[in-house]
């Protein structure tokens, strides 16, 4: 949006950012996304114990850097289905439904692998579709997967989900390349209008009657307040919410609980918490030596419908992942690298909806994460069913070659029971939060049609947050689609409240 919006030499634009630039050249490196976790870029959250995976907590990356989470992620560029953004267009009108969200899409990528008609050719955001560095074993996965009914697709960007391929990436010249990277060039950062600052952490907004006129920011040599003509929140799916909260935008009593005075009743900002969670993972030790990836561990997504693995259309309801590594969640134990893989699986929809809520008053105050993890009968069915599927692909013939025994859950597992104790033990986080301000037509929505904040003039959100529904997939592509679509929609947006947006 700062890329877009600064284009525009009448608009003034000031980006502020808590961390700094990436300068960590383990960023860059697409094998080393694994290791990134927990470093001070990292804001690292924890959630509180979650009743349905035996009472663990769970770490959740998030980006405190120039380009956020997208220099944390496993770069997939995954649009999802179309009948995902049916929700959308409920919500919010057709311009957010996967027809109206295209161009922004479009706008967005640079594909070049092939000719497919809607295929951004020329955006910002590489779209590496790799070929030769493909594992064997991930070869052999979606051989498996194909030969139990899955469609073999060239990519999963080109309309139908359901089938296997190789992962589209967000690579160039065989380096990570976060949004900022690509938006963010030395171009566009000389613009005289444009001013990205960094090291400044949001504290609060600042208000003047029913109009946001500006943040409070603190930094390391105190606070500092900012003013603009309009806002635009794109810190996320938990620091969003939590900032408004902490502004006083929330549900009263909670807010009284955290010691922060009400200043707008919004009893659903924080609420409609949504993630996709991975099994981590369905393990086979190899009957010979697996070679290193050359990509970044996890080559190919295999969508599906659980009860119908030859179905070729619509939504589906599971996924999997084949990494050419041991991949376990945190308190498992398990073999070195190279003597194993993993077939990783979750859910594409997820009924379970949970909540965020400031911890406190101040800055420092941790945020409660509580995302209700398999909470709901639909999610741990589906789940058990997801297991089920990447062992039948995980012991089908064509994996027989690199097959020597399963290491999780192990043989022995097969009772509802027993699966159900794995999972509760191993699902973790697919990184997607989102879904705390969801945008909408109806009384309690947390943003209207054009992402503006519901209750104030000038205040709008435009991130994860607002997703009313997830998609099938990873989120960071359809996060880039709602921007660039927000971005092009902003001068007819923002001109109704000011002859002159800043």
């Amino acid at each position: 949006m700062a890329n877009r919006l600064s284009a525009d030499e009448n608009c003034t634009v000031g980006l502020l950012e808590a961390g700094g630039f990436a300068s960590d050249p383990d960023i860059a490196d697409p094998l080393k996304w694994p290791e990134l976790q927990g470093r001070d870029f990292d804001r690292n959250y924890l959630t509180v114990p979650q009743p349905f995976t035996a009472g663990r907590t769970h770490r959740w990356a998030r980006g405190r850097i120039v380009g956020g989470s997208s220099c944390l992620h496993a770069m997939a560029h995954v649009r999802g289905h179309p009948e995902d953004f049916d929700d959308w267009s409920k919500a919010g009108g057709e311009r957010w439904s996967y027809k109206g969200l295209s161009e922004g899409f479009r706008k967005s990528e640079r594909f070049t692998a092939f000719e497919f008609e809607g295929r951004g050719t020329d955006g910002p955001l590489d779209v590496y579709l790799p070929d030769s560095e493909i594992s064997p074993v991930v070869k052999a996965y979606m051989q498996a997967g194909q030969a139990l009914g899955a469609p073999s697709l060239r990519d999963h960007n080109c309309g139908e989900l359901i089938g296997t391929a190789p992962n589209s990436l967000n690579i160039r010249d065989g380096h990570r390349l976060s949004v900022a990277d690509a938006y963010l060039t030395q171009e566009v950062l000389a613009r005289e209008n444009l001013s990205l600052l960094t090291g400044l952490t949001a504290e609060k907004l600042l208000f003047e009657k029913n109009r946001v006129n500006g943040v409070r920011m603190a930094g390391a040599d105190g606070y500092v307040d900012l003013h603009a003509d309009h806002i635009i929140l794109a810190a996320g799916a938990v620091d969003t919410p939590v900032l408004l909260m902490r502004s006083g935008i929330g549900d009263a009593g909670e807010l009284s609980n955290a010691s922060i005075n009400c200043r707008i009743e919004r009893p659903e900002v924080g609420m409609n918490l949504q993630d996709h969670m991975l099994l981590l993972g369905n393990v086979y030790l190899s009957k010979q030596p697996v070679p290193a990836s050359r990509l970044q561990h996890s080559e190919s997504l295999m969508y599906l419908n659980s009860a119908d693995l030859g179905a070729s259309s619509g939504r589906p309801d599971v996924v999997l992942a084949c990494v050419v590594a041991p991949s376990l969640a945190e308190g498992l134990t398990g073999p070195d690298f190279g003597t194993a893989y993993t077939i990783l699986c979750g859910v594409t929809h997820p009924t379970s909806r949970g909540r965020i809520l400031p911890g406190g008053p101040d800055i420092d105050d941790a945020p409660i994460i509580d995302p209700h993890y398999l909470e709901t009968a639909h999610d741990r069915q589906t789940f058990r069913a997801a297991l089920r599927t990447a062992r039948m692909v995980g012991h089908h013939s064509a994996m027989d070659d690199w097959r020597k025994s399963e290491f999780l859950p192990g043989e022995g597992a097969r009772s509802d029971t027993e699966l159900d104790a794995f999972i509760a033990s191993a699902a973790s986080t697919h990184h997607h939060p989102a879904g705390t301000c969801r945008m909408g037509r109806d009384s309690g929505a947390v943003v209207d049609s054009d992402l503006r904040l519901v209750g104030l003039d000038n205040l709008y959100i435009v991130d994860a947050s607002v997703i009313p529904v997830l998609p099938s997939g990873p989120i960071n592509a359809a996060v880039v689609a709602v921007a660039e679509t927000w971005a092009s929609m902003a001068p007819d947006v923002l001109s109704a409240n000011t002859n002159h947006p800043v």
